[in-house]
């Protein structure tokens, strides 16, 4: 019954021919057989395009589709809009899964009756080192309410990709990922989540990220800022609304959420761009200050957090500086 669902594994793919064959081979190997794998050709240059087309051969099941470039959600929307399939599942493309993730991810689903099912996760080094886990899986599968899962988002706590998981496409149907912006996985998971039951955890790590150094979307230059960090503060605030739409008992969590990625921001921004005509550094620290005794109050942010907290509200500029001298000299450049 199970092998009657198809699963659409979608691949954006962009200058990666050293890590896609292995990440199409981990697919092609999946226990669980009846797969398209489509693979969209995010306007490479380097002739990972017609790589794509060369594995295409390997496999029927392969589908490859070549567009201009448009990032990450581009590639995948554009996928979302190809696939036959009644479930979801993404693979970024230098990453590779376990043989066995889609058999059990719809065994799940199946089970419990729910629209997502997630694996665990690993974080492997370009050395093959394993790196401390940045989200652990439960000891046993359980069913998470989404109150619950979003709880854990907010704490940094919870997985929020959409690469571990397999998605029913019914929750696709009036929704996509936001493009030109990052966390974009965030943004969207807790959308779907007020539309949920709540998502099937499994403890089982299948999915494997692969940490490149020249990789362009897990590192950035330390010169730069990245619009992560403003992005971030975005989907704080949807969170925010989102809680107190749908689950009130969450709001000093969401509070505290809204003020950890502001803070964030605070301790990241370059300080030549803290200035009176940079309207997002005002904003950040003009909330920094309306919820200053709110943030002092909140049970969930650390002793750490507050007294950050209250340093960027009475000096933010002269608070950053200080930070980046002592991250100096620990070593650490911000």
């Amino acid at each position: 019954m199970a092998e009657e669902k198809l699963i659409s594994v979608i691949v954006p793919v962009y200058n990666i021919k050293e890590y896609l064959p292995r990440c199409v081979a981990s697919i092609t190997v999946q226990t669980y057989r009846n797969l398209e794998i489509i693979l969209v050709d995010d306007g490479s240059t380097d002739g990972t395009g017609v790589l794509c087309d060369e594995l295409k051969k390997t496999d029927s099941r392969i589908r490859v589709f070549h567009k201009n470039n448009g990032g990450s959600s581009s590639a995948r929307n554009f996928g979302i809009r190809q696939a036959q399939g009644e479930y979801f599942g993404f693979v970024d493309s230098d990453d590779y899964i376990s043989e066995d993730m889609y058999a059990l991810l719809m065994e799940a689903v199946i089970a419990y009756d729910c629209p997502v099912a997630q694996a665990g996760r690993d974080e492997v080094a370009a050395s093959g080192e394993k790196l401390p886990d940045i989200c652990v899986p439960p000891a046993a599968p359980a069913l998470i309410e989404a109150q619950d899962f979003m709880r854990e988002l907010l704490m940094h706590r919870g997985d929020c990709s959409f690469c571990t998981k397999l998605v029913h496409r019914s929750l696709f149907s009036n929704r996509q990922f936001p493009e030109g912006v990052l966390n974009e996985d965030f943004h969207l998971l807790i959308q779907m989540l007020t539309e949920m039951k709540g998502i099937v955890s499994l403890p089982a790590r299948c999915y494997h990220v692969f940490y490149r150094p020249d990789s362009n979307t897990r590192s950035t230059q330390k010169s730069q800022f990245s619009r992560v960090y403003a992005d971030n503060v975005d989907n704080a605030d949807l969170a925010l609304a989102l809680v107190r739409e749908r689950w009130p008992l969450l709001i000093q969590t969401a509070e505290r959420f809204g003020l950890y990625q502001r803070l964030d921001y605070l301790l990241h921004i370059p300080i030549e761009q803290m200035c009176p005509d940079n309207a997002r550094y005002r904003e950040v620290c003009a909330c920094v200050r309306a919820n200053f005794f709110a943030g002092l109050k909140n049970p969930y942010l650390t002793n750490k957090n507050k007294m950050y907290l209250c340093l960027f509200a009475a000096a933010p500029k002269l608070t950053r500086k200080f930070h980046r001298l002592t991250m100096k000299l620990r070593g650490i450049e911000t």
